[in-house]
């Protein structure tokens, strides 16, 4: 695509979501102020039709039109055949010149648990150990191995957020609780060793990164020991120390994300902190509630800013020919 040089004309971001509310209004308003316009959108109403322009691809409120920036704020869960369709439908925009916030590869790495620990532990960045087996007999080894150790571990499903469908097993106050059966996580086991806690309510810390930089945290207090606040988790403020700034930056470079929220426990080993997760659609309401300026803006303003280059006041030709 090229810049049509409409210099007065205000930008249309598509809003990609599974839901409008809270977050989606946010990022409306922070968009208003800069003088664009921000368009909800469900990958799920998204559709290819071959027939009807050049690019293909049919967006609901765009006509034949393509937006001039994609934010990805949700993406509904589904078959795997939707959500690859949902995803590739991000890919086209980008091999279409749509600049998309996250890019839809980083997505994928931050999505896939099991990529994410590889990337995480390639890169050097202090993570639990963790292993990724189709194989129900590998688990149970690895299970027992640990739980001999001493130690707890973490069965997650492989795609999945707010600490649903997480269990515990392997040594667990002192008693070892076995594996479940893996039909329940989709026949593949995502296993990582715990945690521990050092005193009860424990916690994690939420880093978010926007634009390569840590900007705020957020400190996730709970007796369980689940620390998402969908679980009940309390949101508390802290600060955002040297330590936890860098080691988010890190884990955050390591997917390539254009923004992250990356989860952080305090530990025993690597020099006291691990990333356990890193989110490449973080939702910002709980860490709204501590932090002193607008998210939203923030988030805004890097995709205009940095993505955009700056041409915040220019519009893409992005028509039927295009």
């Amino acid at each position: 695509m090229t810049l049509a040089g409409n210099q007065g004309a205000g930008l249309r971001v598509a809003i990609m979501t599974d839901e409008t509310g809270w977050h989606t209004a946010k990022l409306q308003k922070a968009l208003r102020a800069r003088g664009h316009e921000g368009r909800c959108v469900d990958l799920a109403d998204c559709r290819i039709d071959t027939t009807r322009s050049a690019h293909g691809l049919v967006i609901p409120g765009f006509g034949r039109e393509l937006p001039d920036a994609v934010l990805v704020r949700g993406i509904a869960g589904g078959s795997f055949e939707a959500v690859t369709t949902r995803l590739g439908f991000l890919h086209a925009l980008v091999a279409l010149g749509v600049p998309v916030y996250n890019d839809p590869r980083a997505i994928e790495r931050a999505v896939d648990k099991a990529a994410t620990s590889l990337l995480l532990h390639q890169a050097a960045i202090p993570t639990p150990p963790t292993w990724v087996t189709e194989s129900p007999a590998e688990a149970q080894r690895v299970v027992m191995r640990e739980s001999a150790a001493g130690h707890a571990v973490v069965v997650k499903p492989l795609f999945g957020s707010q600490g649903k469908g997480i269990e515990l097993v392997g040594l667990v106050d002192g008693v070892h609780r076995p594996l479940p059966d893996l039909a329940g996580f989709g026949r593949l086991a995502y296993l990582q060793r715990y945690v521990p806690q050092a005193r009860v309510p424990g916690h994690d810390w939420r880093v978010l990164v926007v634009g390569g930089k840590a900007v705020t945290a957020m400190k996730r207090v709970s007796e369980h020991w689940i620390h998402n606040i969908a679980r009940g988790a309390r949101c508390e403020r802290c600060e955002l120390t040297p330590a936890l700034a860098v080691l988010a930056e890190r884990a955050s470079a390591a997917l390539g994300l254009d923004y992250a929220g990356v989860d952080i426990v305090p530990s025993a080993v690597a020099g006291g902190l691990q990333v356990i997760e890193v989110n490449g659609v973080a939702a910002w309401r709980g860490l709204q509630r501590v932090t002193g300026f607008d998210i939203g803006q923030c988030l805004v303003d890097d995709l205009l800013d940095r993505r955009l280059g700056g041409l915040a006041g220019a519009r893409y030709a992005t028509g039927a020919g295009a």
